[in-house]
């Protein structure tokens, strides 16, 4: 299994966001979390990729613990390279302004894990092809569409080869050309065996990119859809949700 979350919960001055969560992703998996704005969708991506801390549970990346509820205490694994098989790409992009496309990727792989430059702008360029952003490789963000900056910000995570990727609402600001190019972007990287986990509130979207989609409401998963039941549903609260 490539990630197990099991049972996590998480207070904000003292209000229960989350009240046991639990899931689990296979290789190559797309699964979609919706839900009402405020219900906890983006606090799990945060405390999957480390930027939050847990109160309760375990998440467990192959067979390691990122983190371990040992009686109420949670242990957090230190063990860096356990934490970058997991990429973010965050709702509004979180590209660097004064960087071209090419050096916003470059930047973590070399700057921070030490990678030899020019083999890294070589692979940077490969994935910019793939994502048919090559002639962009020396724009800066302003220059940019939606649509392209979201893929930049998904040519940052993979680059530094994530087992998992998370993205935060990636349609929010699209139109429905570029909606249609992340759909397809989705699916390919799955095809090579990332994990993709969306964060979204849009249905027909989840519908066509996911293997599962988890409905969250209040801080619960309520309703578990997928392409064994038609993504359809009997529970009153998702269906007027959707509707």
């Amino acid at each position: 299994m490539l990630l197990q979350v099991k049972n996590i919960k998480k207070k904000f001055n003292g209000k229960e966001i989350l009240k046991g969560i639990d899931f689990s992703m296979k290789e190559g998996e797309i699964k979609t979390i919706i839900g009402p704005s405020g219900a906890g969708k983006t606090t799990i991506i945060r405390i999957i990729n480390s930027l939050e801390k847990l109160d309760n549970g375990n998440i467990i990346v192959g067979n390691e613990y990122l983190y371990q509820d040992q009686n109420g205490k949670i242990l957090e694994s230190k063990d860096k390279t356990l934490k970058r098989k997991i990429g973010l790409v965050f709702q509004d992009y979180n590209l660097f302004p004064h960087m071209t496309v090419l050096e916003n990727i470059i930047e973590s792989p070399v700057n921070i894990l030490g990678g030899e430059k020019s083999f890294v702008i070589e692979k940077a360029r490969e994935i910019l092809k793939k994502l048919r952003l090559y002639s962009k490789e020396n724009m800066y963000p302003y220059e940019l569409s939606g649509g392209e900056m979201q893929r930049v910000a998904i040519a940052r995570a993979i680059i530094l080869e994530p087992l998992l990727i998370c993205l935060d609402e990636p349609t929010s600001a699209l139109d429905p050309e570029n909606i249609g190019e992340i759909q397809q972007i989705i699916k390919d990287l799955s095809e090579t065996g990332i994990g993709i986990l969306v964060i979204s509130h849009d249905m027909n979207f989840a519908r066509k990119i996911s293997d599962e989609i988890l409905f969250l409401d209040n801080g619960k998963i309520i309703e578990t859809l997928n392409k064994k039941n038609q993504f359809k549903n009997n529970n009153l609260r998702v269906k007027n949700f959707i509707n």
